[in-house]
């Protein structure tokens, strides 16, 4: 079976080929296109975008390519979650999608809170307080009045391949607008905050066949009426399917990409007052798993940290600048990664010295020092977010798996296991893209009865590289300490 994988991230986007059979199942790359924020001035200010039409153009030559190398049975999209088109009662989209990052929603969230305590509000959705989630954003929205239905990305895209609407709900449950026990929209905490419940388009499970291509798109293309299927289209969904974990075994996972997803996977969502202090998200999984995690800012520091090289004219290759960075001795100097400095686009260099002076470190001048800083706070925030996530569900963690890009980053990886005081497996990198593919697959006829299966055939067709702890746990305790007294080591 070959199946088209669409997965859409906040830097880049591709299209895999995914091949599965019995005791088969690789993807392979055969479209990549950039992605990122469009800012676009206006009379009050400037806004930042997604270039959705662009995204959209780039995922139909993707799955051009990808069907001229092979016939396809099926494709499936993920992307990152909370942002989302309106479409007008007709179907037509009414602006380009705004990007998270974008600063319409500073001071929403409070003034949410003011109306609907947090306790009350994580106790129906099960959600992290984060300024971007898409509850903010609507009502951010300068005028609801003209649209009819709010579509989260992979399902605008969706809908403009087959014409269906719908909500698929991985992603819905990152909107804190899905109430996490019921599993359906949360209709009286929408319209109490003021958004229009005409705007949450009917719920669909991961695995649902959505439809097929329209007759006029699919010849237009070339290509046949192929069935589109509603993956784990958050792409932390399809990636924590292609954990290979092994049935009981007491393990955490870090999907590490632009964002880090740091959690475990449970039955049930973990609601308690301490999971409320902690931060802590439940956001749904394929097969009505819970994802108990913590967004970690991720591998976006580093990546605008080169970037920021690159303007000023002094571009660091990446494979270089990481060697420097292993040459540092480590934990010379950390930050709190996840602090909000670090969340919009800028000058990362100049982020990361500023909060090592202000905390009393040594500042980091290199290139490889500062990479060395960021990668050291990076392992530090994996620490402090596994070890609450079992503290908080009672859970031991015997080993942590990574997925994702960040397995290329074999200084991260052993820094993770060092930190964390665990092994560290690491692989596949292309999780999201094979928990795509896997979930297809089951949906269109294959033999793949639960995750336990899923996760089977990768440990049988993909080798996982095991990173064992080596640093010291009194070392890591006092990095954590430097950056904030209070943190339990």
């Amino acid at each position: 079976m070959r199946l088209a994988a669409v997965d859409l991230g906040a830097s880049s986007g591709r299209v895999m080929a995914g091949t599965v059979g019995p005791g088969v199942l690789s993807v392979a790359e055969v479209h990549r296109f950039p992605n990122g924020g469009v800012r676009v001035a206006h009379a009050g200010g400037s806004t930042l975008h997604w270039d959705i039409l662009g995204l959209y153009r780039e995922l139909l030559t993707g799955v051009q390519a990808a069907h001229k190398a092979g016939a396809l049975d099926g494709l499936g999209i993920d992307s990152w979650a909370v942002d989302y088109g309106l479409l007008d009662a007709s179907g037509a989209l009414l602006g380009n999608p705004v990007n998270y990052r974008d600063a319409r929603t500073e001071g929403v969230a409070e003034r949410v809170l003011e109306s609907v305590p947090a306790r009350e509000l994580f106790d129906v959705t099960g959600l992290q307080q984060l300024p971007f989630n898409t509850l903010y954003q609507l009502l951010a929205e300068r005028d609801l009045s003209a649209a009819e239905t709010m579509l989260l990305i992979p399902d605008l895209l969706n809908y403009w391949l087959t014409g269906v609407r719908g909500a698929e709900r991985t992603n819905a449950s990152t909107t804190q607008l899905y109430d996490v026990r019921s599993r359906e929209w949360a209709v009286e905490l929408a319209t109490r905050v003021g958004i229009p419940p005409r705007l949450l388009p009917p719920l669909r499970d991961p695995g649902t066949v959505v439809g097929t291509l329209l007759p006029d798109l699919a010849a237009e293309l070339a290509l046949p009426e192929l069935p589109v299927v509603a993956v784990g289209s958050h792409d932390t969904a399809s990636a924590v399917v292609g954990v290979p974990a092994e049935p009981g075994t007491n393990s955490a996972y870090i999907s590490s990409g632009t964002w880090s997803l740091v959690g475990l996977e449970l039955d049930e969502p973990e609601l308690g007052d301490a999971a409320l202090a902690a931060n802590f998200t439940n956001e749904g999984g394929v097969d009505g798993t819970i994802r108990f995690l913590r967004n970690v800012m991720g591998l976006w520091v580093l990546s605008e940290s080169l970037r920021t090289w690159e303007a000023r004219g002094t571009p660091v290759a990446l494979p270089s600048v990481l060697a420097q960075a292993a040459e540092v001795p480590a934990l010379s100097a950390v930050v709190d990664i996840d602090a909000p400095v670090f969340l919009p686009p800028g000058d990362m260099p100049s982020r990361i010295r500023r909060a090592c002076a202000e905390t009393g470190q040594r500042v980091p001048a290199t290139p490889g020092e500062i990479v060395r800083c960021v990668l050291d706070s990076l392992a530090l925030a994996y620490r402090r977010t596994v070890r609450q996530a079992s503290e908080l569900t009672g859970r031991p963690v015997d080993v942590v798996h990574v997925v994702g890009g960040g397995v290329r980053n074999e200084l991260l990886c052993q820094l993770t296991a060092d930190a964390c005081g665990v092994p560290v497996l690491a692989g596949p990198v292309e999780a999201a893209a094979l928990g795509n593919v896997l979930v297809q697959a089951r949906a269109l006829g294959a033999g793949l009865p639960d995750l336990a299966a899923m996760r089977a055939l990768i440990r049988d067709t993909h080798e996982l590289r095991r990173y064992e702890p080596s640093g010291r746990e009194a070392d890591w305790a006092r990095a954590a300490a430097r950056i904030d007294p209070k943190v339990v080591a």
